[in-house]
């Protein structure tokens, strides 16, 4: 039977920590608060120290270890960069196994930080599994991204945080992947506060704590998300222990839900968030999420590679409707596809691309397809002008 975490082993970390990472404390969203119709507080955690909150419990698992000692850890970059750096604080040297397919800052960050990386692997877990091989083969000090007691403790202290700038907070959401974070936060509040709501927050793609819970062990899945994050494998004995004791309810996001709490974290609250740090405010946003008392989202982490934002915040204005694509067959004559345009024009819309196709295509003789992409402000409004190009004579469909 596992031995859960107690609120003295927490209030321990809490005091290692002191001085040692940044306090980022919750912050009200007026703008979300409204959107939802109950208060909505974020914790920052995208502003610590490596951006993330796992610097928490790497520092507070490696203070313990000697001097010099060589530790080694798998991840996709925000555990990497937290056992990097706690380890360059310490006097310790640091090996650190990351997908082939890492971001390319967050391999820069982890390097600079003073760890040596090694590349390879499909997955987050192929480089969990690498690093405990290498400590098996060498000696050195496994660091697991969350299955160990001090590294739950450590995350745990953000619980704390909450309760001491939310007290009147009644629900707190924590994403979940192999469920660290959640544990620990989950831990602090019910241990200090067991009449408030914790709720984790999974990614549909990736749902293991969900199955595991139902089967009453560790399960397996093959993570499919854009929220590399929290896209595990399985969770431990240890968080699932922890997860069926401390928290309230699991609830599960898509991809979809996910860019679209990022798009409006970007807009409303100019936060950077990645979509991992994201989960908890897509849940509150889908409706799945009961009660009207005061509500803490933690932003858990905000590394995320320039590119991949641009294509998720891309993704993330379609699916709230801020484009429009639009499929028109016009006359194959001077003046018709300015006919198409001058009718955009007349509407006051934006126009972000125009492609004219006439070659290759399945249509009437004496026609050409045209597709315009304009910004819209959201799904009604982009119904509004496909109706209207439509009463205008123009043979409109939409292009999903």
């Amino acid at each position: 039977m596992t031995q859960l975490l107690t609120l003295a082993e927490i209030r321990e970390a809490e005091a290692a920590l002191d001085g040692v990472i940044h306090r980022t404390p919750c912050e009200r969203s007026h703008s979300l608060s409204t959107r939802l119709g109950r208060d909505l507080w974020l914790k920052p955690e995208y502003r610590q120290r490596t951006g993330s909150f796992k610097i928490r419990g790497a520092y507070n698992r490696l203070r313990v270890l000697p001097t010099g000692s060589h530790v080694v850890a798998g991840s996709a970059g925000n555990h990497a960069q937290g056992v990097a750096l706690a380890a360059q604080w310490l006097g310790h040297r640091a090996t650190i196994f990351m997908p082939a397919s890492a971001s390319l800052p967050k391999v820069q960050a982890t390097r600079a930080y003073g760890a040596e990386v090694i590349l390879g692997g499909v997955t987050v877990d192929d480089c969990i599994e690498a690093a405990a091989a290498m400590c098996g083969d060498e000696g050195a000090v496994f660091v697991p991204p969350f299955d160990h007691r001090a590294i739950l403790a450590g995350q745990a202290t953000a619980g704390l945080e909450i309760l001491a700038d939310v007290p009147d907070a009644s629900t707190v959401l924590v994403a979940i992947g192999g469920g660290g974070l959640c544990s620990g936060v989950a831990a602090a509040v019910k241990l200090t506060r067991p009449d408030v709501t914790v709720v984790g927050v999974m990614a549909r793609g990736a749902a293991s704590m969900g199955l595991s819970l139902a089967a009453g062990e560790p399960r397996e899945v093959s993570p499919f998300t854009i929220a590399d994050g929290i896209a595990l494998r399985a969770p431990s004995q240890l968080t699932l222990d922890h997860i069926e004791a401390f928290v309230d309810e699991v609830v599960a996001v898509g991809d979809e839900e996910i860019t679209q709490a990022m798009l409006l974290l970007l807009e409303r609250t100019k936060a950077v968030v990645e979509p991992a740090g994201a989960a908890p405010l897509a849940a509150l946003l889908s409706g799945q999420i009961g009660g009207d008392g005061p509500a803490v989202a933690l932003l858990g982490g905000g590394n995320i590679d320039a590119l991949l934002l641009g294509k998720l915040l891309d993704h993330g204005l379609g699916a709230l409707g801020r484009y429009l694509r639009v499929r028109a067959v016009i006359p194959d004559r001077p003046g018709a596809l300015s006919g198409l345009l001058l009718a955009v024009a007349d509407m006051g819309l934006n126009v972000l691309d125009v492609e004219h196709h006439r070659s290759g295509m399945s249509l009437p003789i004496s026609t050409v397809e045209v597709l315009v992409v304009v910004e819209t402000r959201d799904h009604e409004h982009r119904a509004s002008v496909l109706a209207e190009l439509r009463d205008r004579g123009f043979d409109a469909q939409l292009v999903e």
